[in-house]
């Protein structure tokens, strides 16, 4: 009985977020690029280096522009597909439910998947200048207890644990590779694609740690 309680939640919650994005021009919380951002510690000249690191090179921004006008139009299916996975899995879903009652938070769901959306292009663009380094960081403060919940007025949980950020690079891309193949492009275009993919979610996932870790230590 519980279990079927809990799939009817998720579903209810699913069709919700559904309609928030299909119906909303402007993403509630959305501010990159604004003054209300706060600038990230961490410099770009740093990022250079984690790039190096992770292998990342010109290549992989050639093949992430790439990715964007496939992506584009398939936003709404991806987050279909990634949304279905948070909520058949308890662990995850439990952060974007009520702190309280333990139910998922629908308003909450839906106000970040619209984020979410733009997040999926902006990673396509590949712009790695100073806004959207400062993102980054809003996006990790998000996630930890310095702002999680404010954005949304939400009553969930107050903190994103953080072994859960970089592990999602998995399922993340994993289950974006159908959607780059969806347009024509070729066997080899599309692993490069999901290369360039793979190296930038885990890259966004590492920065967002940045409030977790002490100062110095990052």
């Amino acid at each position: 009985m519980k279990t079927k309680i809990l799939i009817v939640a998720i579903a209810a919650v699913l069709i919700s977020a559904r309609s928030f994005s299909q119906t909303a021009q402007t993403p509630h919380g959305y501010i990159y690029g604004t003054n209300q951002v706060a600038t990230s510690p961490f410099s770009l000249a740093d990022l250079k280096l984690l790039q190096q690191s992770l292998l990342f090179t010109e290549d992989d921004i050639k093949y992430l522009k790439m990715s964007h006008d496939i992506l584009n139009g398939q936003t709404n299916d991806i987050l279909e597909v990634w949304y279905g996975f948070v909520g058949a899995t308890p662990q995850l879903l439990y952060f974007f439910s009520n702190k309280t009652t333990g139910k998922p938070e629908a308003d909450y769901l839906a106000k970040v998947r619209k984020r979410f959306e733009m997040w999926i292009l902006q990673t396509a663009e590949a712009n790695f200048d100073q806004n959207w380094l400062n993102y980054q960081y809003e996006i990790g403060l998000r996630h930890y207890a310095t702002k999680k919940n404010k954005t949304d007025n939400a009553h969930s949980v107050p903190i994103i644990n953080y072994r859960y950020i970089p592990a999602l690079t998995i399922p993340v891309t994993a289950t974006l590779k159908p959607f780059l193949a969806k347009k024509g492009a070729s066997a080899d275009d599309v692993d490069k694609m999901y290369n360039a993919w793979v190296k930038s979610v885990l890259m966004q996932t590492i920065l967002w740690g940045q409030p977790y870790i002490q100062k110095g230590e990052f």
